[in-house]
């Protein structure tokens, strides 16, 4: 694998701040991507197990927690659209869609196998979450329109166009099996 260089970029006789060369774009967003996918992954298993991060042990999922409780009870108390996810909050198939969904997005982010089915999956787990807490001065942020699950959603864009150029990832063996079917890169 090559190691990304910076080439030094002429302009009006002096030299500028150096640009990235080809090769380091699409490294620089396959870490994006697997830290990404960690990060739903590590949401996954800390609401498991409750490693005490964002989720106790006392809540954690193998001690009968529900792992949509919390944040849909919380996060939505004055949205105009409290009703409806309260009403989720707590449900076992929502705390199931959620866990796989977690599961599914850091798998497939990690290993680079299926990014654009779960980039589609966090985009949507992303927009739900931040629908929750709609509107965003009601939890403390300072914008009133872009919080981090924007900003989330914005790098899973870039990870799903950035399939046919990824590097980090199984993608080479995977597109072997599923071949022409780019919708499952």
């Amino acid at each position: 694998m090559a190691v990304p260089t910076a080439t030094p970029v002429p302009h009006g006789g002096a030299l500028e701040t150096p640009v990235a060369t080809p090769n380091a774009l699409p490294i620089a967003i396959a870490v994006t991507r697997m830290l990404m996918g960690f990060y739903f992954l590590w949401a996954f298993l800390d609401k498991v197990f409750g490693f005490g991060f964002a989720t106790p042990a006392e809540r954690a999922w193998i001690n009968g927690g529900s792992p949509t409780t919390g944040f849909l009870s919380n996060a939505t108390a004055e949205s105009p659209l409290a009703g409806l996810f309260t009403a989720l909050a707590g449900v076992p198939l929502v705390d199931w869609l959620f866990m796989l969904g977690l599961l599914g997005v850091g798998v497939t982010l990690l290993t680079g196998i299926g990014v654009r089915l779960g980039a589609i999956a966090g985009v949507a787990m992303l927009l739900l979450m931040y629908l929750a807490e709609f509107p965003l001065t009601l939890t403390g942020a300072t914008n009133p329109l872009i919080d981090s699950h924007i900003i989330d959603m914005g790098v899973m864009a870039i990870a799903f166009f950035a399939v046919p150029t990824q590097r980090l990832s199984l993608a080479r063996t995977w597109r072997a099996i599923v071949g022409d079917k780019t919708w499952l890169w």
